[in-house]
């Protein structure tokens, strides 16, 4: 029997009702992470078939982008480590990484990332917020979907990249 899509497994404890989707979307992100990359080895992770991004950048992407839109959704600007990772974000910078490490880092910023929801009243979802240097307006529940959907979005091309260099490579 194939395991249920997390939406269709009921609400997440502890999460508002109004958050529920972005808990699912961010869970089933978690999951699928590990599932798409299953197998794929380490030696591969910085190759960009047509130019594309890579696996490697997906994995270091997803949890980037989380945290710094959860950052801006707690009120705050981005620190300069972060902004550090945002541009290390493409490559390996000349240290091994392993596929397991990168699924780890993205794992720990999801399960935080639950967690921040939990402690997420309803009555702040609508406060507004803003983005980056420019200012860019927005409110708090926004940024939290779009956290989660941008998420989905990296896993999806994840699935075609692993796909395409498994291929390429001969690895099944």
């Amino acid at each position: 029997m194939t395991k249920r899509e997390v939406w269709q497994r009921g609400p997440i404890e502890k999460v508002s009702p109004i958050l529920q989707p972005v808990a699912h979307a961010l869970l089933q992100s978690n999951e699928d992470i590990e599932t798409y990359t299953s197998g794929f080895p380490d030696e591969l992770l910085w190759k960009k078939p047509v130019n594309m991004a890579s696996v490697g950048f997906h994995l270091r992407h997803i949890p980037g982008v989380i945290d710094r839109l959860f950052t801006y959704a707690d009120g705050h600007s981005l620190t300069e480590e972060q902004l550090e990772y945002l541009k290390a974000e493409a490559n390996a910078n000349g240290n091994p990484v392993a596929l397991k490490d990168l699924i780890n880092h993205a794992q720990k910023q999801i399960h935080a990332a639950i967690h921040y929801l939990e402690s997420s009243p309803e009555a702040s979802l609508t406060e507004e917020r803003f983005i980056g240097r420019a200012k860019i307006p927005t409110t708090k529940l926004g940024l939290l979907f779009h956290a989660a959907e941008h998420s989905q979005r990296h896993v999806g091309q994840l699935l075609v990249t692993v796909n395409w260099i498994k291929q390429l490579h001969g690895i099944t």
